[in-house]
């Protein structure tokens, strides 16, 4: 039996255009209807989701930033939060700094990129749609790094974009010699850094415990790297047709592309049935 149900948003709920397919939407009407929670689980700040998803009815949390921040959707309030130490993100840039990669810092519900790396995020391989997205969430600015970290309370995630195959090694050479930390990627050209125990698993897991539903009882969708651990905590994990073949592996179902309303067409039968 689903008693709730946990998805990723870009890649898989929404479509490549970041738009809600009316499939999806009479989805979350159903799941509503049948008592079946929906909870969006991104790499997204909450102020950051689709705001026809977290003001639907069958929403009431949101598990974002990968794992690092549990919000309550109807009251803001952080619910948990596991951040990274400061010391820690000025460590890692002092690895990356000469890299020409962005540096972005999601913290306090912004994405801070610095002016003389925004327009980075043009020179990616990235779609119009995605490009679009990202630039108008950020919050260009000119402060160095330890600036940065005064100005902010706490630091959820970091996310760097990169050019090449050369760039991303070195990222991910920086990022493993730092053990309090983790990475993960939601993009073919990004590196995605929390702290070693946020990601959407634990997530999953905790959000699970305090409304005392079983894990076997949920059941969640993704298509990338960083959808990986809540595919494998939860009692039927589902990968989109357009996942990476690293998520499909870790999945016990497949469903339709996010363009085709997979989350739709998996969940509607059996909240029918």
């Amino acid at each position: 039996m689903i008693r709730i149900a946990f998805s990723d948003m870009d890649g898989t709920f929404l479509t490549p255009e970041k738009t809600v397919t009316p499939e999806n939407a009479r989805m979350l009407d159903a799941a509503f209807e049948r008592g079946v929670q929906f909870v969006p689980c991104s790499g997204r700040n909450v102020g950051d989701l689709p705001r026809e998803v977290v003001s639907h009815p069958s929403v009431r949390y949101a598990i974002c930033c990968n794992g690092a921040l549990i919000v309550d959707t109807s009251t803001q309030e952080v619910l948990r939060k596991v951040l990274i130490e400061k010391d820690l993100v000025r460590s890692l840039y002092e690895r990356v700094r000469d890299l020409h990669v962005t540096f972005d810092v999601f913290a306090d519900g912004r994405v801070y990129t610095h002016r003389d790396r925004f327009p980075i995020i043009d020179e990616v391989d990235l779609s119009a749609p995605t490009k679009a997205f990202i630039k108008a969430g950020r919050t260009v600015h000119s402060m160095t790094i330890d600036e940065l970290l005064d100005h902010v309370d706490g630091v959820n995630r970091l996310n760097l974009f990169f050019h090449n195959a050369s760039e991303a090694q070195a990222i991910w050479d920086a990022v493993d010699a730092i053990p309090q930390l983790r990475r993960t990627h939601s993009l073919p050209c990004n590196v995605e850094v929390t702290d070693v125990e946020a990601h959407k698993g634990n997530g999953v897991r905790w959000l699970c415990g305090e409304l005392g539903i079983s894990t076997h009882d949920a059941v969640a969708f993704g298509d990338n790297d960083n959808d990986i651990t809540m595919l494998q905590v939860v009692g039927d994990g589902v990968a989109m047709d357009n996942a990476e073949p690293s998520c499909k592996a870790v999945a016990d179902h497949i469903t339709a592309s996010c363009a085709d309303s997979g989350v739709a067409r998996y969940l509607m039968p059996i909240l029918e049935s």
